[in-house]
């Protein structure tokens, strides 16, 4: 197939730019996303409706076109010969065909190449209980999970049971065994594929993202009965996290949750992407909670405001506030001060960190 080669050569160029995601549309050159900003590839001709359509037809699976045509967007994961596996969401605009593809990264994440903090191997080594890693949408919470669960795969001679959609990383059993269940491919649905899952004798579920009551309140109970369960939120920050964990269940039953939560809760890893000061690529800022007597309160009795605060105070338990690790990061050289203040959630705290 004539798109087939051209697709895959392009993949290839923005792969060599670095490109984190490609965007084809209608009348535009392709438009890559590096280190967070959008660029052109001035050098490359303008799109065609047709040319989509066949990067479309190319990329997705045959069976999935009638899906596409009913549906008109679509999401799947497309590998291409060389081995670049590509998360694809095909789409309309205007009535004219549309893709953005996220190229998923195959390079061996580890914590320590990352650059996250190392209190994340400690809260690899707890055996039962819930972790959280949140962020908004990029923020490279599956890159932060697929090292946590390389960690594990690594050290535990245990089952780990991943449930995604599409399958981001593909990890090959170490010592764990590791069985990876794709939403579509493998499962019907992320409830039908939780719901299996305890039946599965997992040690580690990892959920690829806690979208609803369902999920939710079966990663808290399979926390409770003693396994251990990594997913995601598109929250900013732990108070909001529990907050939003909490708003999804009616009112009667939320005074029930927060006791649950306080109990399951193991931490809660924020994460936004920031841009380092040689401009050459990008660093994972976290903010880190863990779970401590007085937090386990603040859930139990509503007082999420509270939280901030308890992390800010508890760094000898291995807690970071983001403001301090946007601080630390501008001490050793790697961002700049304006970026820091640029994407602080609290700018007061970070000033007053300087100040010091």
């Amino acid at each position: 197939k004539m798109e087939n080669s051209t697709f895959d050569r392009l993949i290839t160029v923005c792969m060599s730019q670095n490109a984190s995601d490609v965007h084809f549309s209608v009348g535009q050159q392709p438009i890559c996303r590096i280190n967070g900003d959008l660029e052109r590839l001035e050098r490359l001709g303008t799109l065609t409706n047709a040319d989509i359509r066949g990067f479309i037809e190319c990329s997705l699976p045959a069976e999935k076109l009638s899906e596409l045509e009913a549906r008109k967007q679509l999401d799947y994961a497309y590998q291409t010969p060389d081995g670049l596996r590509l998360r694809c969401n095909a789409f309309l605009q205007q009535g004219s065909n549309a893709l953005s593809v996220r190229i998923l990264n195959n390079k061996e994440c580890t914590i320590d190449s990352l650059g996250l903090p190392n209190i994340l191997y400690k809260v690899c080594k707890a055996r039962s209980g819930l972790v959280l890693v949140t962020g908004p949408t990029g923020s490279g919470k599956s890159t932060t999970l697929s090292a946590m669960i390389r960690y594990i795969n690594e050290n535990r001679s245990c089952h780990i049971l991943t449930i995604e959609d599409p399958i981001e990383y593909k990890h090959s059993s170490i010592r764990a065994l590791v069985n990876q269940r794709e939403v579509g491919a493998d499962a019907l649905s992320f409830g039908e594929a939780l719901r299996g899952a305890l039946r599965q004798d997992p040690d580690v579920i990892m959920i690829g993202e806690m979208r609803d009551l369902e999920s939710i309140s079966i990663a808290v109970t399979a926390a409770e009965t003693g396994h251990l369960v990594f997913g995601t939120l598109h929250t900013l920050g732990a108070a909001q996290t529990i907050d939003r964990l909490i708003d999804v269940f009616p009112p009667n039953q939320q005074q029930q949750i927060r006791v649950q939560l306080s109990g399951a809760l193991q931490a809660v890893i924020s994460q936004k992407l920031v841009q380092c000061s040689d401009h050459a690529g990008r660093v994972p800022v976290n903010e880190i909670m863990l779970i401590t007597d007085a937090i386990a309160n603040n859930i139990r009795e509503g007082k999420t405001a509270a939280i901030n605060n308890a992390i800010s105070t508890g760094a000898k338990s291995g807690m970071i506030s983001f403001e301090l690790s946007l601080f630390n990061l501008v001490k050793r050289g790697v961002i700049s001060k304006e970026k820091a203040f640029e994407v602080a959630n609290d700018q007061g705290t970070l000033s007053s960190l300087f100040e010091n």
